[in-house]
C-alpha cells in the first residue's frame, strides 16, 4: 500500500484559502437552503401550535387533509394549464426570434435587448402595466379591439390571460439561451445543406431542431420547474377579490395563503411537499425522455 504523501507548507496554506474562499458559499446553502428544505418536510408532519408558538405532531394528517381538498387539486390544474401555456409558446416564439436574431444584421442587437427588457423588469411593474393592460373599463387592449372583455376576471378566459403575461416574460430568456446555442452549431452543416439544395425551411427542420436539442431540452426542463411553481405573477396581477382567483391560484399561491395569510405553517409545508413530489414525477419523465429526443453532435 502506497504511503499518502504529506502536504507541503504551501499546499496547506492553498488548501486554508480555498476553504475560506468556500465558506460563505457554504454556509449561504445550509442557513438558505438546506435547513429551510429540512424544516419544512418536519413541518408538513405538525400542526402550528397556539399563537405560532411550537409545533404539536399530528403524522400524515396534513397530508390527508390536502389530498382531500378540492382547493389544492384545483391549485394543481390550474398551475399545470399555466405552464401549457407558458413553456410551449415560451420556447416555440424565442426558437424563432432567436434564428432571426442569430443573422448578422442591422439592428440585431437593439431587439435583442428589446425582447430581453422583460427579464430585467420588476415584477411588480410588469403587473402593474398588465393590470392597466387589461383593465375590463379603461384597459388598452378593450379600447383598441373596442371590446369589454374581463381579461382576468373572467374565470373562463384569466388562465389564458396570466398565461400570456408569463410568456411574454420569458420570451427574452430563452430567446438568449437559443441565441448561444444556435452559435454552437457549426457553419459547415448549412453549407452542404445549400449545396444539396435544401431550402432555409428545411435547413430549420434537419439541421437547427435536432442539433439544439440539448439546449431546447434544458429550457423546458427548467421552465416546467418554473412554471409550477410560480407565484409572483397571480400574487401582483390576481386581487384576492377576484371573482377568477379559485380558476387561477397556483399550488405556490395556495402554501402562501395557508403558511403566511392563515399562519398554519403545517398545512402548507403539506402543500409543497405534494408540489415537490409533483415535480419530481415530472423531472424523472422529462429525463427519461431525453434519451429519445435530444440528440448530442
Amino acid at each position: 500500500m502506497k504511503e499518502k504523501k504529506k502536504m507541503t507548507a504551501k499546499e496547506k496554506n492553498e488548501a486554508m484559502w480555498g476553504y475560506l474562499f468556500v465558506t460563505p458559499t457554504i454556509l449561504g446553502l445550509i442557513i438558505l437552503n438546506f435547513y429551510p428544505a429540512i424544516d419544512t418536510v418536519i413541518q408538513s408532519f405538525c400542526k402550528t401550535g397556539d399563537f405560532g408558538k411550537g409545533n404539536v405532531f399530528v403524522g400524515l394528517a396534513n397530508y390527508q387533509r390536502a389530498l382531500a381538498d378540492p382547493e389544492i387539486w384545483q391549485s394543481l390544474l390550474n398551475t399545470i394549464k399555466y405552464a401549457i401555456i407558458e413553456v410551449p409558446f415560451g420556447v416555440i416564439i424565442a426558437l424563432i426570434l432567436a434564428v432571426f436574431l442569430n443573422k448578422k444584421l442591422k439592428g440585431t442587437s437593439f431587439f435583442r435587448t428589446v425582447f430581453f427588457l422583460p427579464m430585467v423588469c420588476a415584477p411588480a411593474a410588469v403587473a402593474m402595466v398588465w393590470k392597466w393592460l387589461y383593465n375590463q373599463q379603461f384597459g388598452l387592449l378593450n379600447n383598441i379591439f373596442h371590446t369589454s372583455v374581463a381579461w382576468i376576471s373572467d374565470p373562463k378566459i384569466a388562465w389564458v390571460s396570466i398565461g400570456i403575461i408569463g410568456v411574454w416574460s420569458i420570451i427574452g430568456y430563452n430567446m438568449v439561451l437559443f441565441i448561444s446555442g444556435l452559435q454552437e452549431i457549426p457553419g459547415d452543416y448549412y453549407e452542404a445543406a445549400e449545396i444539396d439544395g435544401a431550402t432555409g425551411i428545411r435547413q430549420f427542420f434537419d439541421i437547427t431542431v435536432p442539433l439544439l436539442s440539448p439546449t431546447t431540452f434544458f429550457i423546458v426542463q427548467t421552465r416546467v420547474i418554473g412554471a409550477l411553481t410560480i407565484f409572483d405573477l397571480m400574487f401582483m396581477v390576481m386581487d384576492k377579490t377576484n371573482l377568477a382567483l379559485q380558476k387561477v391560484e397556483s399550488a405556490v399561491y395556495v402554501f402562501y395563503n395557508y403558511a403566511f395569510t392563515q399562519g398554519n405553517k403545517g398545512y402548507g409545508a403539506a402543500i409543497v411537499m405534494i408540489l415537490v413530489v409533483f415535480i419530481m414525477i415530472v423531472t424523472v419523465i422529462m429525463q427519461r425522455a431525453e434519451k429519445r429526443f435530444v440528440f448530442y453532435n
